[in-house]
C-alpha cells in the first residue's frame, strides 16, 4: 500500500488527534462526544488538507535551538534598551521606519522572520510588500539604519535561509 493510500482517511495524523482531544476536554468524555469527536477528526482535516501548502521543513534542528536561543537572548537584550529609554525623555528617541531588503520568499520563513522582529522589543514588523521583497519595519530609536538593515539580515534571515534551504 503506498504512502498516499495509507492515510487517506487521516491526511494530518496529528492534527486529527489533537482534534479530538480538544473536542474531549470541551465536552464530557461520553460515548456519543467520542464518536462525534472522531467524526470531527477524520473529516474536517480530510476536507481541509487539499486547501494547504506544502510547508518547508526545517533541515536542521540544532539550527533550529540555536536561532531560538539567540531571539530569546535578543528579546532580553532589548527589553533591557527598551525600559532603559522608557525612562529617558522623549526627545532623545528617534523613531523611524525603514526598509528591510528580503532574500527569502517561502511564507513559512517569511512568517518567522517578521514574528522574530516584531518579538524583539523596540522593532514592529509593519508590511511585507506584495512582491515579498522588502519589509517595512518601525523601530523605536534608529541610530544607523544600514547597521540594523545588517543586523536583522545576518541574525534573522540568514539563519532561516539555511533552516529551511531556501
Amino acid at each position: 500500500m503506498d504512502k498516499a493510500r495509507k492515510f487517506i482517511w487521516f491526511p494530518t495524523p496529528y492534527h486529527s488527534l489533537l482534534l479530538w482531544l480538544v473536542w474531549q476536554i470541551l465536552h464530557d468524555f461520553s460515548r456519543g462526544h467520542m464518536v462525534l469527536g472522531a467524526l470531527f477528526a477524520i473529516v474536517i482535516p480530510w476536507i481541509v488538507a487539499p486547501l494547504t501548502e506544502k510547508e518547508p521543513i526545517a533541515k536542521n534542528p540544532i539550527k533550529v535551538l540555536w536561532y531560538t536561543l539567540r531571539l530569546l537572548f535578543d528579546i532580553v537584550l532589548s527589553n533591557y534598551d527598551v525600559a532603559k529609554r522608557v525612562f529617558q525623555s522623549n526627545r532623545s528617541l528617534k523613531p523611524a521606519f525603514i526598509a528591510v531588503p528580503l532574500a527569502i520568499s517561502e511564507p513559512l520563513p517569511l512568517t518567522i522572520l517578521t514574528s522574530s522582529v516584531s518579538l524583539t522589543p523596540g522593532t514592529v514588523s509593519v508590511e511585507l510588500s506584495d512582491d515579498r521583497q522588502w519589509l517595512y519595519v518601525h523601530v523605536l530609536h534608529l541610530e544607523d539604519e544600514q547597521q540594523l538593515i545588517h543586523l536583522i539580515k545576518q541574525r534573522y534571515e540568514a539563519p532561516l535561509k539555511e533552516i529551511f534551504g531556501c
